[in-house]
């Protein structure tokens, strides 16, 4: 069976590594971005789009079915957005779009970067809004629903000062945590392998079977993560 995947978020600090390890899984591999990622092969079909209000524009060609795993790892800051208004509309809003617009396609298994904080009653904006995405999602009903909840990203990110120095000041103690914690900071690499590898295994699981499946939601969180990307010297 050709295994295909459709991606957005792709040039982030997870996507890109993302795009990377699914291409060596699936034999078609959709990229809808505003520019091209930094990795591309003969498997990848890139499709660019300059504002994602005009999302569904794009979804009348790009070939999407039942057969198609679709992958979010889109996202920003309120400093990058400008405005709360702004955030919500990257971060909730073009999310929860992608995600109804593969539904109707008929996508059944969806992947989903999203926070460790994620709670509808935080005071934080940006962990209400990660909170508010997730419900969204979960309530489409697809039939695998895998949500990924890291900690601070490690990796170069464009324009988060805060996230710079934080991780500057955890590679001065990192070795003396144990990746036991559930805070403990994760690369953007070993997320977008438990991704991979999270899609890798449903579709394993899946591959056989006869018996209709029921909606399943599964929560990642970032100590399992840690967990399953773990080398083992």
């Amino acid at each position: 069976m050709q295994r295909k995947a459709i991606v957005i978020g792709a040039t982030g600090l997870v996507g890109q590594h993302l795009v990377k390890q699914l291409s060596e899984l699936y034999d078609t591999l959709i990229v809808i971005a505003r520019r091209p990622p930094r990795y591309i092969n003969a498997s990848m079909r890139f499709y660019q789009v300059n504002d994602f209000d005009n999302l569904a524009e794009i979804f009348t060609s790009v070939g999407v079915d039942r057969k198609t795993d679709a992958f979010s790892c889109l996202g920003t800051t309120k400093k990058q957005a400008g405005s709360d208004e702004a955030f919500r509309k990257v971060d909730r809003d073009y999310n929860v779009n992608f995600a109804k617009l593969c539904q109707q396609k008929g996508v059944e298994n969806f992947f989903l970067l999203s926070s460790m904080n994620a709670d509808m009653d935080s005071r934080f904006l940006y962990n209400r809004v990660k909170a508010e995405t997730e419900q969204s999602i979960i309530a489409l009903g697809f039939t695998q629903l895998v949500i990924f909840r890291p900690s601070l990203l490690l990796g170069k990110h464009k324009g988060r000062p805060l996230e710079s120095i934080g991780q500057k000041a955890f590679q001065l103690i990192s070795p003396l945590v144990s990746e036991s914690l559930s805070l403990h900071p994760i690369s953007a690499k070993r997320v977008a392998s438990a991704m991979a590898m999270s899609a890798h295994g449903i579709y394993e699981r899946n591959k056989y079977r006869t018996e209709p499946m029921t909606q399943q939601v599964d929560v990642i969180e970032n100590k399992q993560m840690l967990a399953m990307t773990r080398v083992k010297h």
